[in-house]
């Protein structure tokens, strides 16, 4: 593990930990700039917990049925997180709506990862919706969280091209290798103090980001 005077990630998941994964190869390889603290599952006994433990990683699951509310899971999940003492939250598959006091809690410092361009198809089934509405273009989307879902400040963008034989599977396939390959990117701008969160907007090295960073095109 990195030592503590790098920024501290807590990372939210609720499955098989696949960005997650990303996150904590890049922290191997020394080119994610910070340090994971934490990993926290609102579900038991998944995959990526286990991934958090073979790296060494504390990590714990706050199941969200055994809270009667929203607000009460959300406190008990801010608890937690807080215990990290974290700089970043990521959210890297986390399947829960969040309360605006979360979001707000944590702004400017809380990070998604969405599986299309957005603001096209936010929510949930987008390989569906994209197979089903004949795109011809697909993607993912990291972005600043706010109280809008999936509608936070855009920050980099990874693209794939449909192909005409393509299925949920398939397409889910290639979208999710454009997703590790952008998440730890924008990880590393956040903790190496390139990236923020301005009035609203995101900002890469002081520039405000009117669109979000294509890695294909731009040299960052």
């Amino acid at each position: 593990m990195m030592p503590d005077t790098l920024p501290r990630i807590v990372v939210l998941i609720s499955g098989g930990g696949t960005n997650l994964q990303a996150l904590i190869d890049a922290e191997a390889a020394g080119t994610l700039d910070g340090t994971i603290a934490g990993v926290i599952s609102n579900r038991t006994g998944v995959k990526g917990l286990d991934r958090a433990e073979s790296a060494g990683i504390p990590a714990q699951a706050i199941p969200h049925r055994d809270h009667d509310s929203r607000e009460s899971f959300d406190q008990a999940l801010m608890a937690a997180i807080d215990g990290f003492r974290p700089d970043l939250v990521v959210l890297a598959g986390f399947m829960r709506i969040l309360t605006d006091a979360f979001v707000q809690h944590y702004q400017g410092r809380l990070l998604n990862i969405h599986p299309s361009l957005l603001p096209a198809w936010p929510g949930l089934h987008t390989h569906r919706k994209v197979l089903e509405a004949g795109e011809k273009e697909h993607g993912a989307t990291v972005h600043f969280v706010t109280e809008e879902l999936d509608g936070g400040p855009r920050i980099i963008q990874g693209r794939v091209r449909v192909h005409p034989d393509d299925n949920e599977d398939s397409l889910a396939g290639r979208v999710g290798v454009q997703e590790r390959r952008i998440y730890p990117e924008a990880v590393r701008w956040f903790c190496q103090g390139r990236l923020r969160l301005v009035q609203g907007r995101a900002q890469l090295d002081g520039t405000p980001l009117d669109e979000p960073v294509d890695p294909d095109s731009q040299n960052t």
